[in-house]
């Protein structure tokens, strides 16, 4: 073999290499978003904690998550994406033996948000050296293997996580994610080269900063107000506060345009304003029920763990199979159409889990319910994804898919700071709260589809890898 093939070989082998080590990294976060839902009453159970403290447990991940993203990113171009990858990869693996080891819910509250600062600087890194490593088909067909890694991972976790919850405790859960961070760390320093783009980082820390003290008063106010069922002073002044700090955000980025963390003038595009309005809300009913179902059927059910694990794999079994299918047929019909029909779907699937009662099996209750939402997130969310990155210009696309995948995460995160009085409930009145939060999660889905067709008039795909 000539030293030129030999080359080409090597190089060929250190991008595999690359493809698998963001994987590792990047399925820390799918693995901890979809595990954590089957041990939340063992962790309530074992901290003898109320329904404000178990959704901490979620917001303190979801919090600098959401808020963090897009500078992760900016300083993942400025600072070097490789160094990046590693050093959020490493922050979540220490948190992740922080929480396992917490000897209270304070600390567990702390560690988990470590966790929520170090997903928030592997994940869009972690795609950026593919986008680097990676061009043409190539590209699409690594990033297309690293969706769907993350798909199956998200995928096993909860069966795994009940079995770890129901037979060695809740703080096993965490233990997985030490093997993955080692693997990752390890072969990123022996495989993945190191890239930036030193002009394109927007380091903007005073957005960051304010963004995450605003999102972090709303939250606080919202939990405290759904957990007591009405507005405190403590809560009220926390609503203000991350209000008056939202402004200010605001202005901040007003001012600071092209060189903004959040380029406002983005959202002038109707169409890009009308995916992300409709992904906040997708997501955050979608997010309510990824929460609610398992805890009620293991809380109020009698469902183990691992039973509860089982019970959620149609989602991620049908989602996997067929989203690349919905994705090319979206491209021949055009994402309006889906974009307004799976939301409704959705929202129907969420309608039926007034069927998950005391009485009824899996069979006739959560298993039509979960199979129905499954059906309309398959239907939505690849087109919604492409659309996403075909509504703006070329070298905003980056920008867009991050602060798309933020927007998604602060569905959530609004989500879960709502479900309080929910989730403080037992027994038969938790079954009831929790049909009442499904009807409401149900009707703002579909609002999400009354969106895709009164914004996306004129929406586009952008197909190429």
């Amino acid at each position: 073999m000539s030293r030129g093939s030999s080359s080409r070989g090597a190089r060929s082998a250190d991008r595999r290499w690359t493809l698998v080590a963001c994987i590792l990294a990047s399925s820390l976060s799918f693995v901890d978003g979809s595990v954590l839902n089957v041990a939340l009453p063992a962790i309530r159970a074992s901290y003898a904690t109320g329904a404000q403290d178990v959704q901490w447990v979620v917001n303190a991940y979801l919090l600098p998550l959401s808020s963090l993203l897009l500078l992760g990113g900016a300083l993942g171009d400025h600072f070097g994406r490789r160094r990046l990858l590693l050093f959020g990869t490493s922050l979540f693996g220490a948190s992740s033996l922080a929480c396992a080891l917490a000897p209270g819910l304070p600390l567990l509250l702390a560690a988990r948000g470590v966790q929520g600062i170090g997903a928030a600087l592997l994940l869009p890194n972690s795609l950026a050296l593919l986008n680097a490593a990676y061009s043409g088909e190539k590209r699409g067909r690594a990033v297309g293997i690293w969706a769907a890694a993350g798909a199956a991972t998200a995928a096993v976790a909860p069966l795994l996580g009940g079995w770890l919850v129901g037979t060695v405790g809740w703080p096993a859960i965490f233990y997985i994610n030490l093997p993955l961070a080692l693997g990752a760390i390890l072969l990123a320093l022996k495989f993945v080269e190191e890239s930036r783009e030193r002009g394109a980082g927007r380091t903007d820390y005073a957005g960051a900063l304010l963004v995450t003290a605003a999102l972090g008063g709303l939250t606080y106010a919202l939990t405290l107000w759904s957990a007591s069922s009405r507005l405190t002073a403590t809560a009220a002044i926390a609503l203000i506060g991350g209000v008056v700090l939202l402004a200010v955000f605001l202005a901040v980025e007003r001012h600071r345009r092209n060189r903004a963390m959040l380029p406002l003038a983005m959202f002038a595009n109707r169409c890009f304003s009308g995916l992300n309005l409709l992904t906040f809300l997708l997501y955050g009913a979608f997010g309510a029920a990824m929460l609610l179902i398992p805890y009620v059927l293991i809380a109020a059910g009698g469902y183990s763990p691992v039973r509860a694990g089982l019970a959620m794999l149609p989602m991620p079994i049908l989602m996997t199979a067929l989203s690349p299918a919905m994705g090319s047929l979206a491209a021949r019909i055009g994402p309006r159409l889906p974009l307004a029909v799976g939301p409704v779907v959705v929202g129907a699937g969420l309608a039926m889990s007034r069927l998950i009662t005391p009485e009824t099996g899996y069979w006739n209750g959560p298993f039509p319910a979960i199979l129905v939402m499954a059906a309309g997130m398959t239907i939505a969310v690849a087109p919604l994804t492409a659309s996403v990155l075909g509504s703006v210009e070329e070298e905003h696309v980056a920008t867009a898919s991050g602060l798309n995948s933020a927007v998604a995460r602060l569905g959530g995160l609004v989500a879960t700071a709502l479900l309080g009085s929910v989730l403080g409930e037992s027994g038969n009145s938790l079954f009831g709260g929790f049909h009442g939060a499904m009807t409401v999660a149900g009707a703002v889905s579909a609002l999400g589809g009354l969106v895709a067709l009164t914004m996306l008039g004129g929406i586009r795909m952008k197909i190429s890898g």
